[in-house]
């Protein structure tokens, strides 16, 4: 008696681990089946909508996409889920990659239309200074290009800059002679340290003369 109890106990035993691997493993599927139907979706959504909803669909996305993962432990050996979720990832990359391309074309497209930062793109390079003013990527290596960039840029556009563009001129100037400042202790040699301090004499009086000449032309149009 106490034998078929104890035979009747294991089996019960057995019947509830059964269930509880079956119950992980169709909340796995359930998850997996989640995930594909949410990247479809994605994909069968209007663009402009994708476009204006991007960072939340990049969150949900995020927690679909860990959920889909630990599903997979519960679906070892599942070949079929584990080649669902690399197809759905597949398409979500290439929805991210148009997503992030068109916001390249969306902020060169800002950047043309702003005066300061074509301003800066000519001084230093496209994309090299925007508005947070960082200049890190200046180092001892490269600074004496950067300076001589700045200064043959202003001296060939010094006939055409307003007065407002000097004053932006003068501030981006002011900020790559901050960076020297600390580049000069991170191996900045004597010889180019000499060459900068060449070109710095010449663009001090081009400044302030060109910068007054436009002042001078804006209060003359002014006047009229």
């Amino acid at each position: 008696m106490k034998t078929r109890k104890l035979l009747l106990g294991m089996a019960v035993i057995t019947l509830g681990l059964s269930s509880c691997k079956d119950e992980k493993k169709i909340q796995a599927e359930k998850s997996v089946d989640t995930y594909v139907v949410y990247v479809d979706s994605l994909g069968n959504t209007d663009t402009v909508v994708t476009k204006e909803n991007w960072e939340s669909i990049q969150a949900n996305y995020e927690i679909r996409n860990a959920a889909a993962e630990l599903a997979l432990a519960d679906l070892k050996d599942d070949i079929k889920a584990q080649e669902r979720i690399n197809a759905s990832r597949a398409k979500y990359e290439e929805l991210k990659a148009k997503m992030d391309a068109q916001t390249e074309i969306e902020n060169q497209a800002i950047i043309a239309d702003n005066p300061k930062q074509r301003l800066r793109n000519a001084l230093f390079g496209v994309g090299k200074v925007g508005n947070d003013m960082n200049f890190n990527w200046v180092n001892a290596k490269n600074i004496l290009g950067v300076y001589q960039l700045f200064v043959d840029t202003a001296q060939k556009n010094k006939d055409s800059y307003t007065r407002e563009d000097w004053d932006e001129v003068k501030l981006m100037y002011e900020a790559l002679d901050s960076r020297k400042n600390t580049v000069e202790n991170e191996g900045l040699t004597s010889n180019d340290n000499m060459k900068i301090s060449g070109l710095k004499l010449k663009f001090a009086p081009m400044y302030t003369l060109n910068r007054m000449g436009a002042k001078s032309t804006e209060m003359a149009k002014a006047k009229k």
